[in-house]
């Protein structure tokens, strides 16, 4: 088997059918296996699946199990020598897939190649960034700061900026909606760590891969849309707890210090969740 894909669904059902039908002109020139991971939707996607893509396994949850741990389910109940891991809210340009999968095969030490990531309107989304420090989140890419000052050298080096992101480029890490990793990596390193529930669990990943002496390379030859941005519609609260709450889990766990300044960052971290989610509830309901 070449290609495992594991696409981790959760209410978003036209959109992981959209993702389907780009990904089968690929696929069908591949031996390959799709498992899509359903997080208790209760969308009609499996049904609809069945109707549209039976060759297609289902994993149906009974919970939201999280973003990391049903990547791990996916990964597990899957053989293939490369593994796509994606959201269903993308749409691989043709020959995508097949370009991050030649990349993996002629660069053997690389574990995650990671496409461009491109916005409905055709602009590059930054996928690829330096890895964060501990007061990231006061300069990531919706932080006011940045918004601010976008030219402070904080946002530059995390966002990497002052590059145009059309170079291929070896990288700290790569956004989780669309990575190909190489299984010998994934037996390595492990999978993706699951006390993250969803947010950072890619960043998490790219780091322990670098750690263990892979690369993770960033190859703008293949292009895949993402429907995805900022977000101008409210969002559940849990969303924004959550990536507040991975923020800290992956501090704590890569920058470990004194426990003075962990708390300190710990209720800078929180105090900006208590912001967004009061700004949250005056959002227009989606």
């Amino acid at each position: 088997m070449n290609l495992s894909v594991v696409i981790v669904h959760y209410k978003a059902r036209d959109l992981l059918l959209e993702c389907l039908a780009a990904l089968a002109p690929d696929l069908s020139r591949l031996e390959s296996e799709t498992v899509v991971v359903d997080n208790d939707s209760r969308d009609g996607a499996p049904e609809a699946l069945a109707a549209r893509f039976p060759a297609v396994r289902v994993i149906a949850n009974r919970e939201n199990a999280g973003y990391a741990r049903a990547v791990n389910q996916g990964i597990r109940e899957t053989k293939g020598e490369f593994v796509l891991v994606m959201n269903p809210d993308c749409s691989p340009h043709a020959g995508a897939v097949r370009t991050l999968l030649d990349y993996l095969r002629d660069h053997p030490r690389t574990a995650i190649a990671g496409p461009c990531l491109l916005r409905a309107d055709g602009a590059i989304e930054h996928s690829a960034r330096g890895f964060p420090d501990p007061f990231t989140f006061l300069f990531n890419r919706y932080s006011l700061l940045t918004r601010l000052f976008p030219n402070n050298r904080f946002s530059r080096r995390y966002l990497l900026s002052d590059w145009d992101h059309l170079s291929e480029r070896d990288v700290d890490w790569l956004s989780g909606a669309f990575l190909m990793v190489r299984r010998a990596a994934i037996a390595q390193v492990g999978g993706m760590d699951e006390a993250f529930f969803m947010f950072n669990e890619d960043v998490d990943w790219c780091r322990r891969m670098k750690l263990a002496g892979w690369a993770n390379v960033y190859v703008p030859g293949a292009q895949v849309v993402h429907h995805v941005g900022a977000s101008r519609t409210r969002v559940a609260p849990r969303v924004i707890f959550e990536r507040h709450r991975g923020m800290i889990h992956y501090f704590h766990k890569h920058h470990p210090t004194n426990p003075a300044l962990a708390a300190l960052a710990d209720a800078l971290i929180m105090a900006r969740a208590g912001v967004m989610l009061v700004g949250n509830a005056f959002k227009p309901a989606p």
